[in-house]
């Protein structure tokens, strides 16, 4: 994002990751990185069961199903109004640059998002394109980052697992 003239405010909104122990590895791995860079990160509270009343019903969807789409609206509605309390205009998310999920998915609930808030906007740039994909993948090198082999989510982690 910097490389693209964007000083982004990191939001780390993620109850969906399971268990606590592994949302506290990735937690600590973008503070690290955000200390590095010199970038404000904001964590938003690890409400599990909140997240597991989201997805309620959903339990059984394979990935990119409507399990996703429900976790993201969730998380990006948080991260909608933690923009509009902090005056922030514009959000996006790393959702995008993966690969494993969505694009369409993603860009529904961060619209979705936008509107409920009103006064932000959710930006769709495609964070895959461009050689961003390449960028990513050097940085998890050059920075000796934790590269997870699922989404997070005790599901995800479930399906990793058969």
């Amino acid at each position: 994002m910097l490389q693209n003239d964007v000083e982004p405010t990191i939001f780390y909104c993620n109850p969906n990751i399971y268990p606590e122990e592994e949302y506290l590895i990735r937690k600590n791995e973008i503070t690290r990185y955000a200390h590095k860079l010199g970038l404000t990160i904001i964590d938003d509270d690890y409400d599990h069961e909140a997240w597991r009343e989201c997805v309620n019903g959903h339990e059984e969807e394979p990935e990119r199903g409507s399990r996703c789409l429900e976790c993201f609206k969730m998380r990006l509605l948080r991260t909608a109004r933690k923009c509009a309390e902090l005056n922030i205009e514009s959000f996006t998310t790393t959702l995008a640059s993966s690969r494993w999920k969505s694009l369409e998915q993603i860009n529904n609930a961060g619209r979705w998002a936008a509107e409920q808030v009103g006064g932000v906007t959710f930006d769709e740039r495609n964070w895959r394109k461009g050689g961003l994909q390449e960028r990513r993948n050097q940085l998890l090198k050059e920075n000796n980052f934790y590269n997870q082999l699922y989404c997070g989510c005790e599901f995800s982690f479930r399906d990793k697992e058969k």
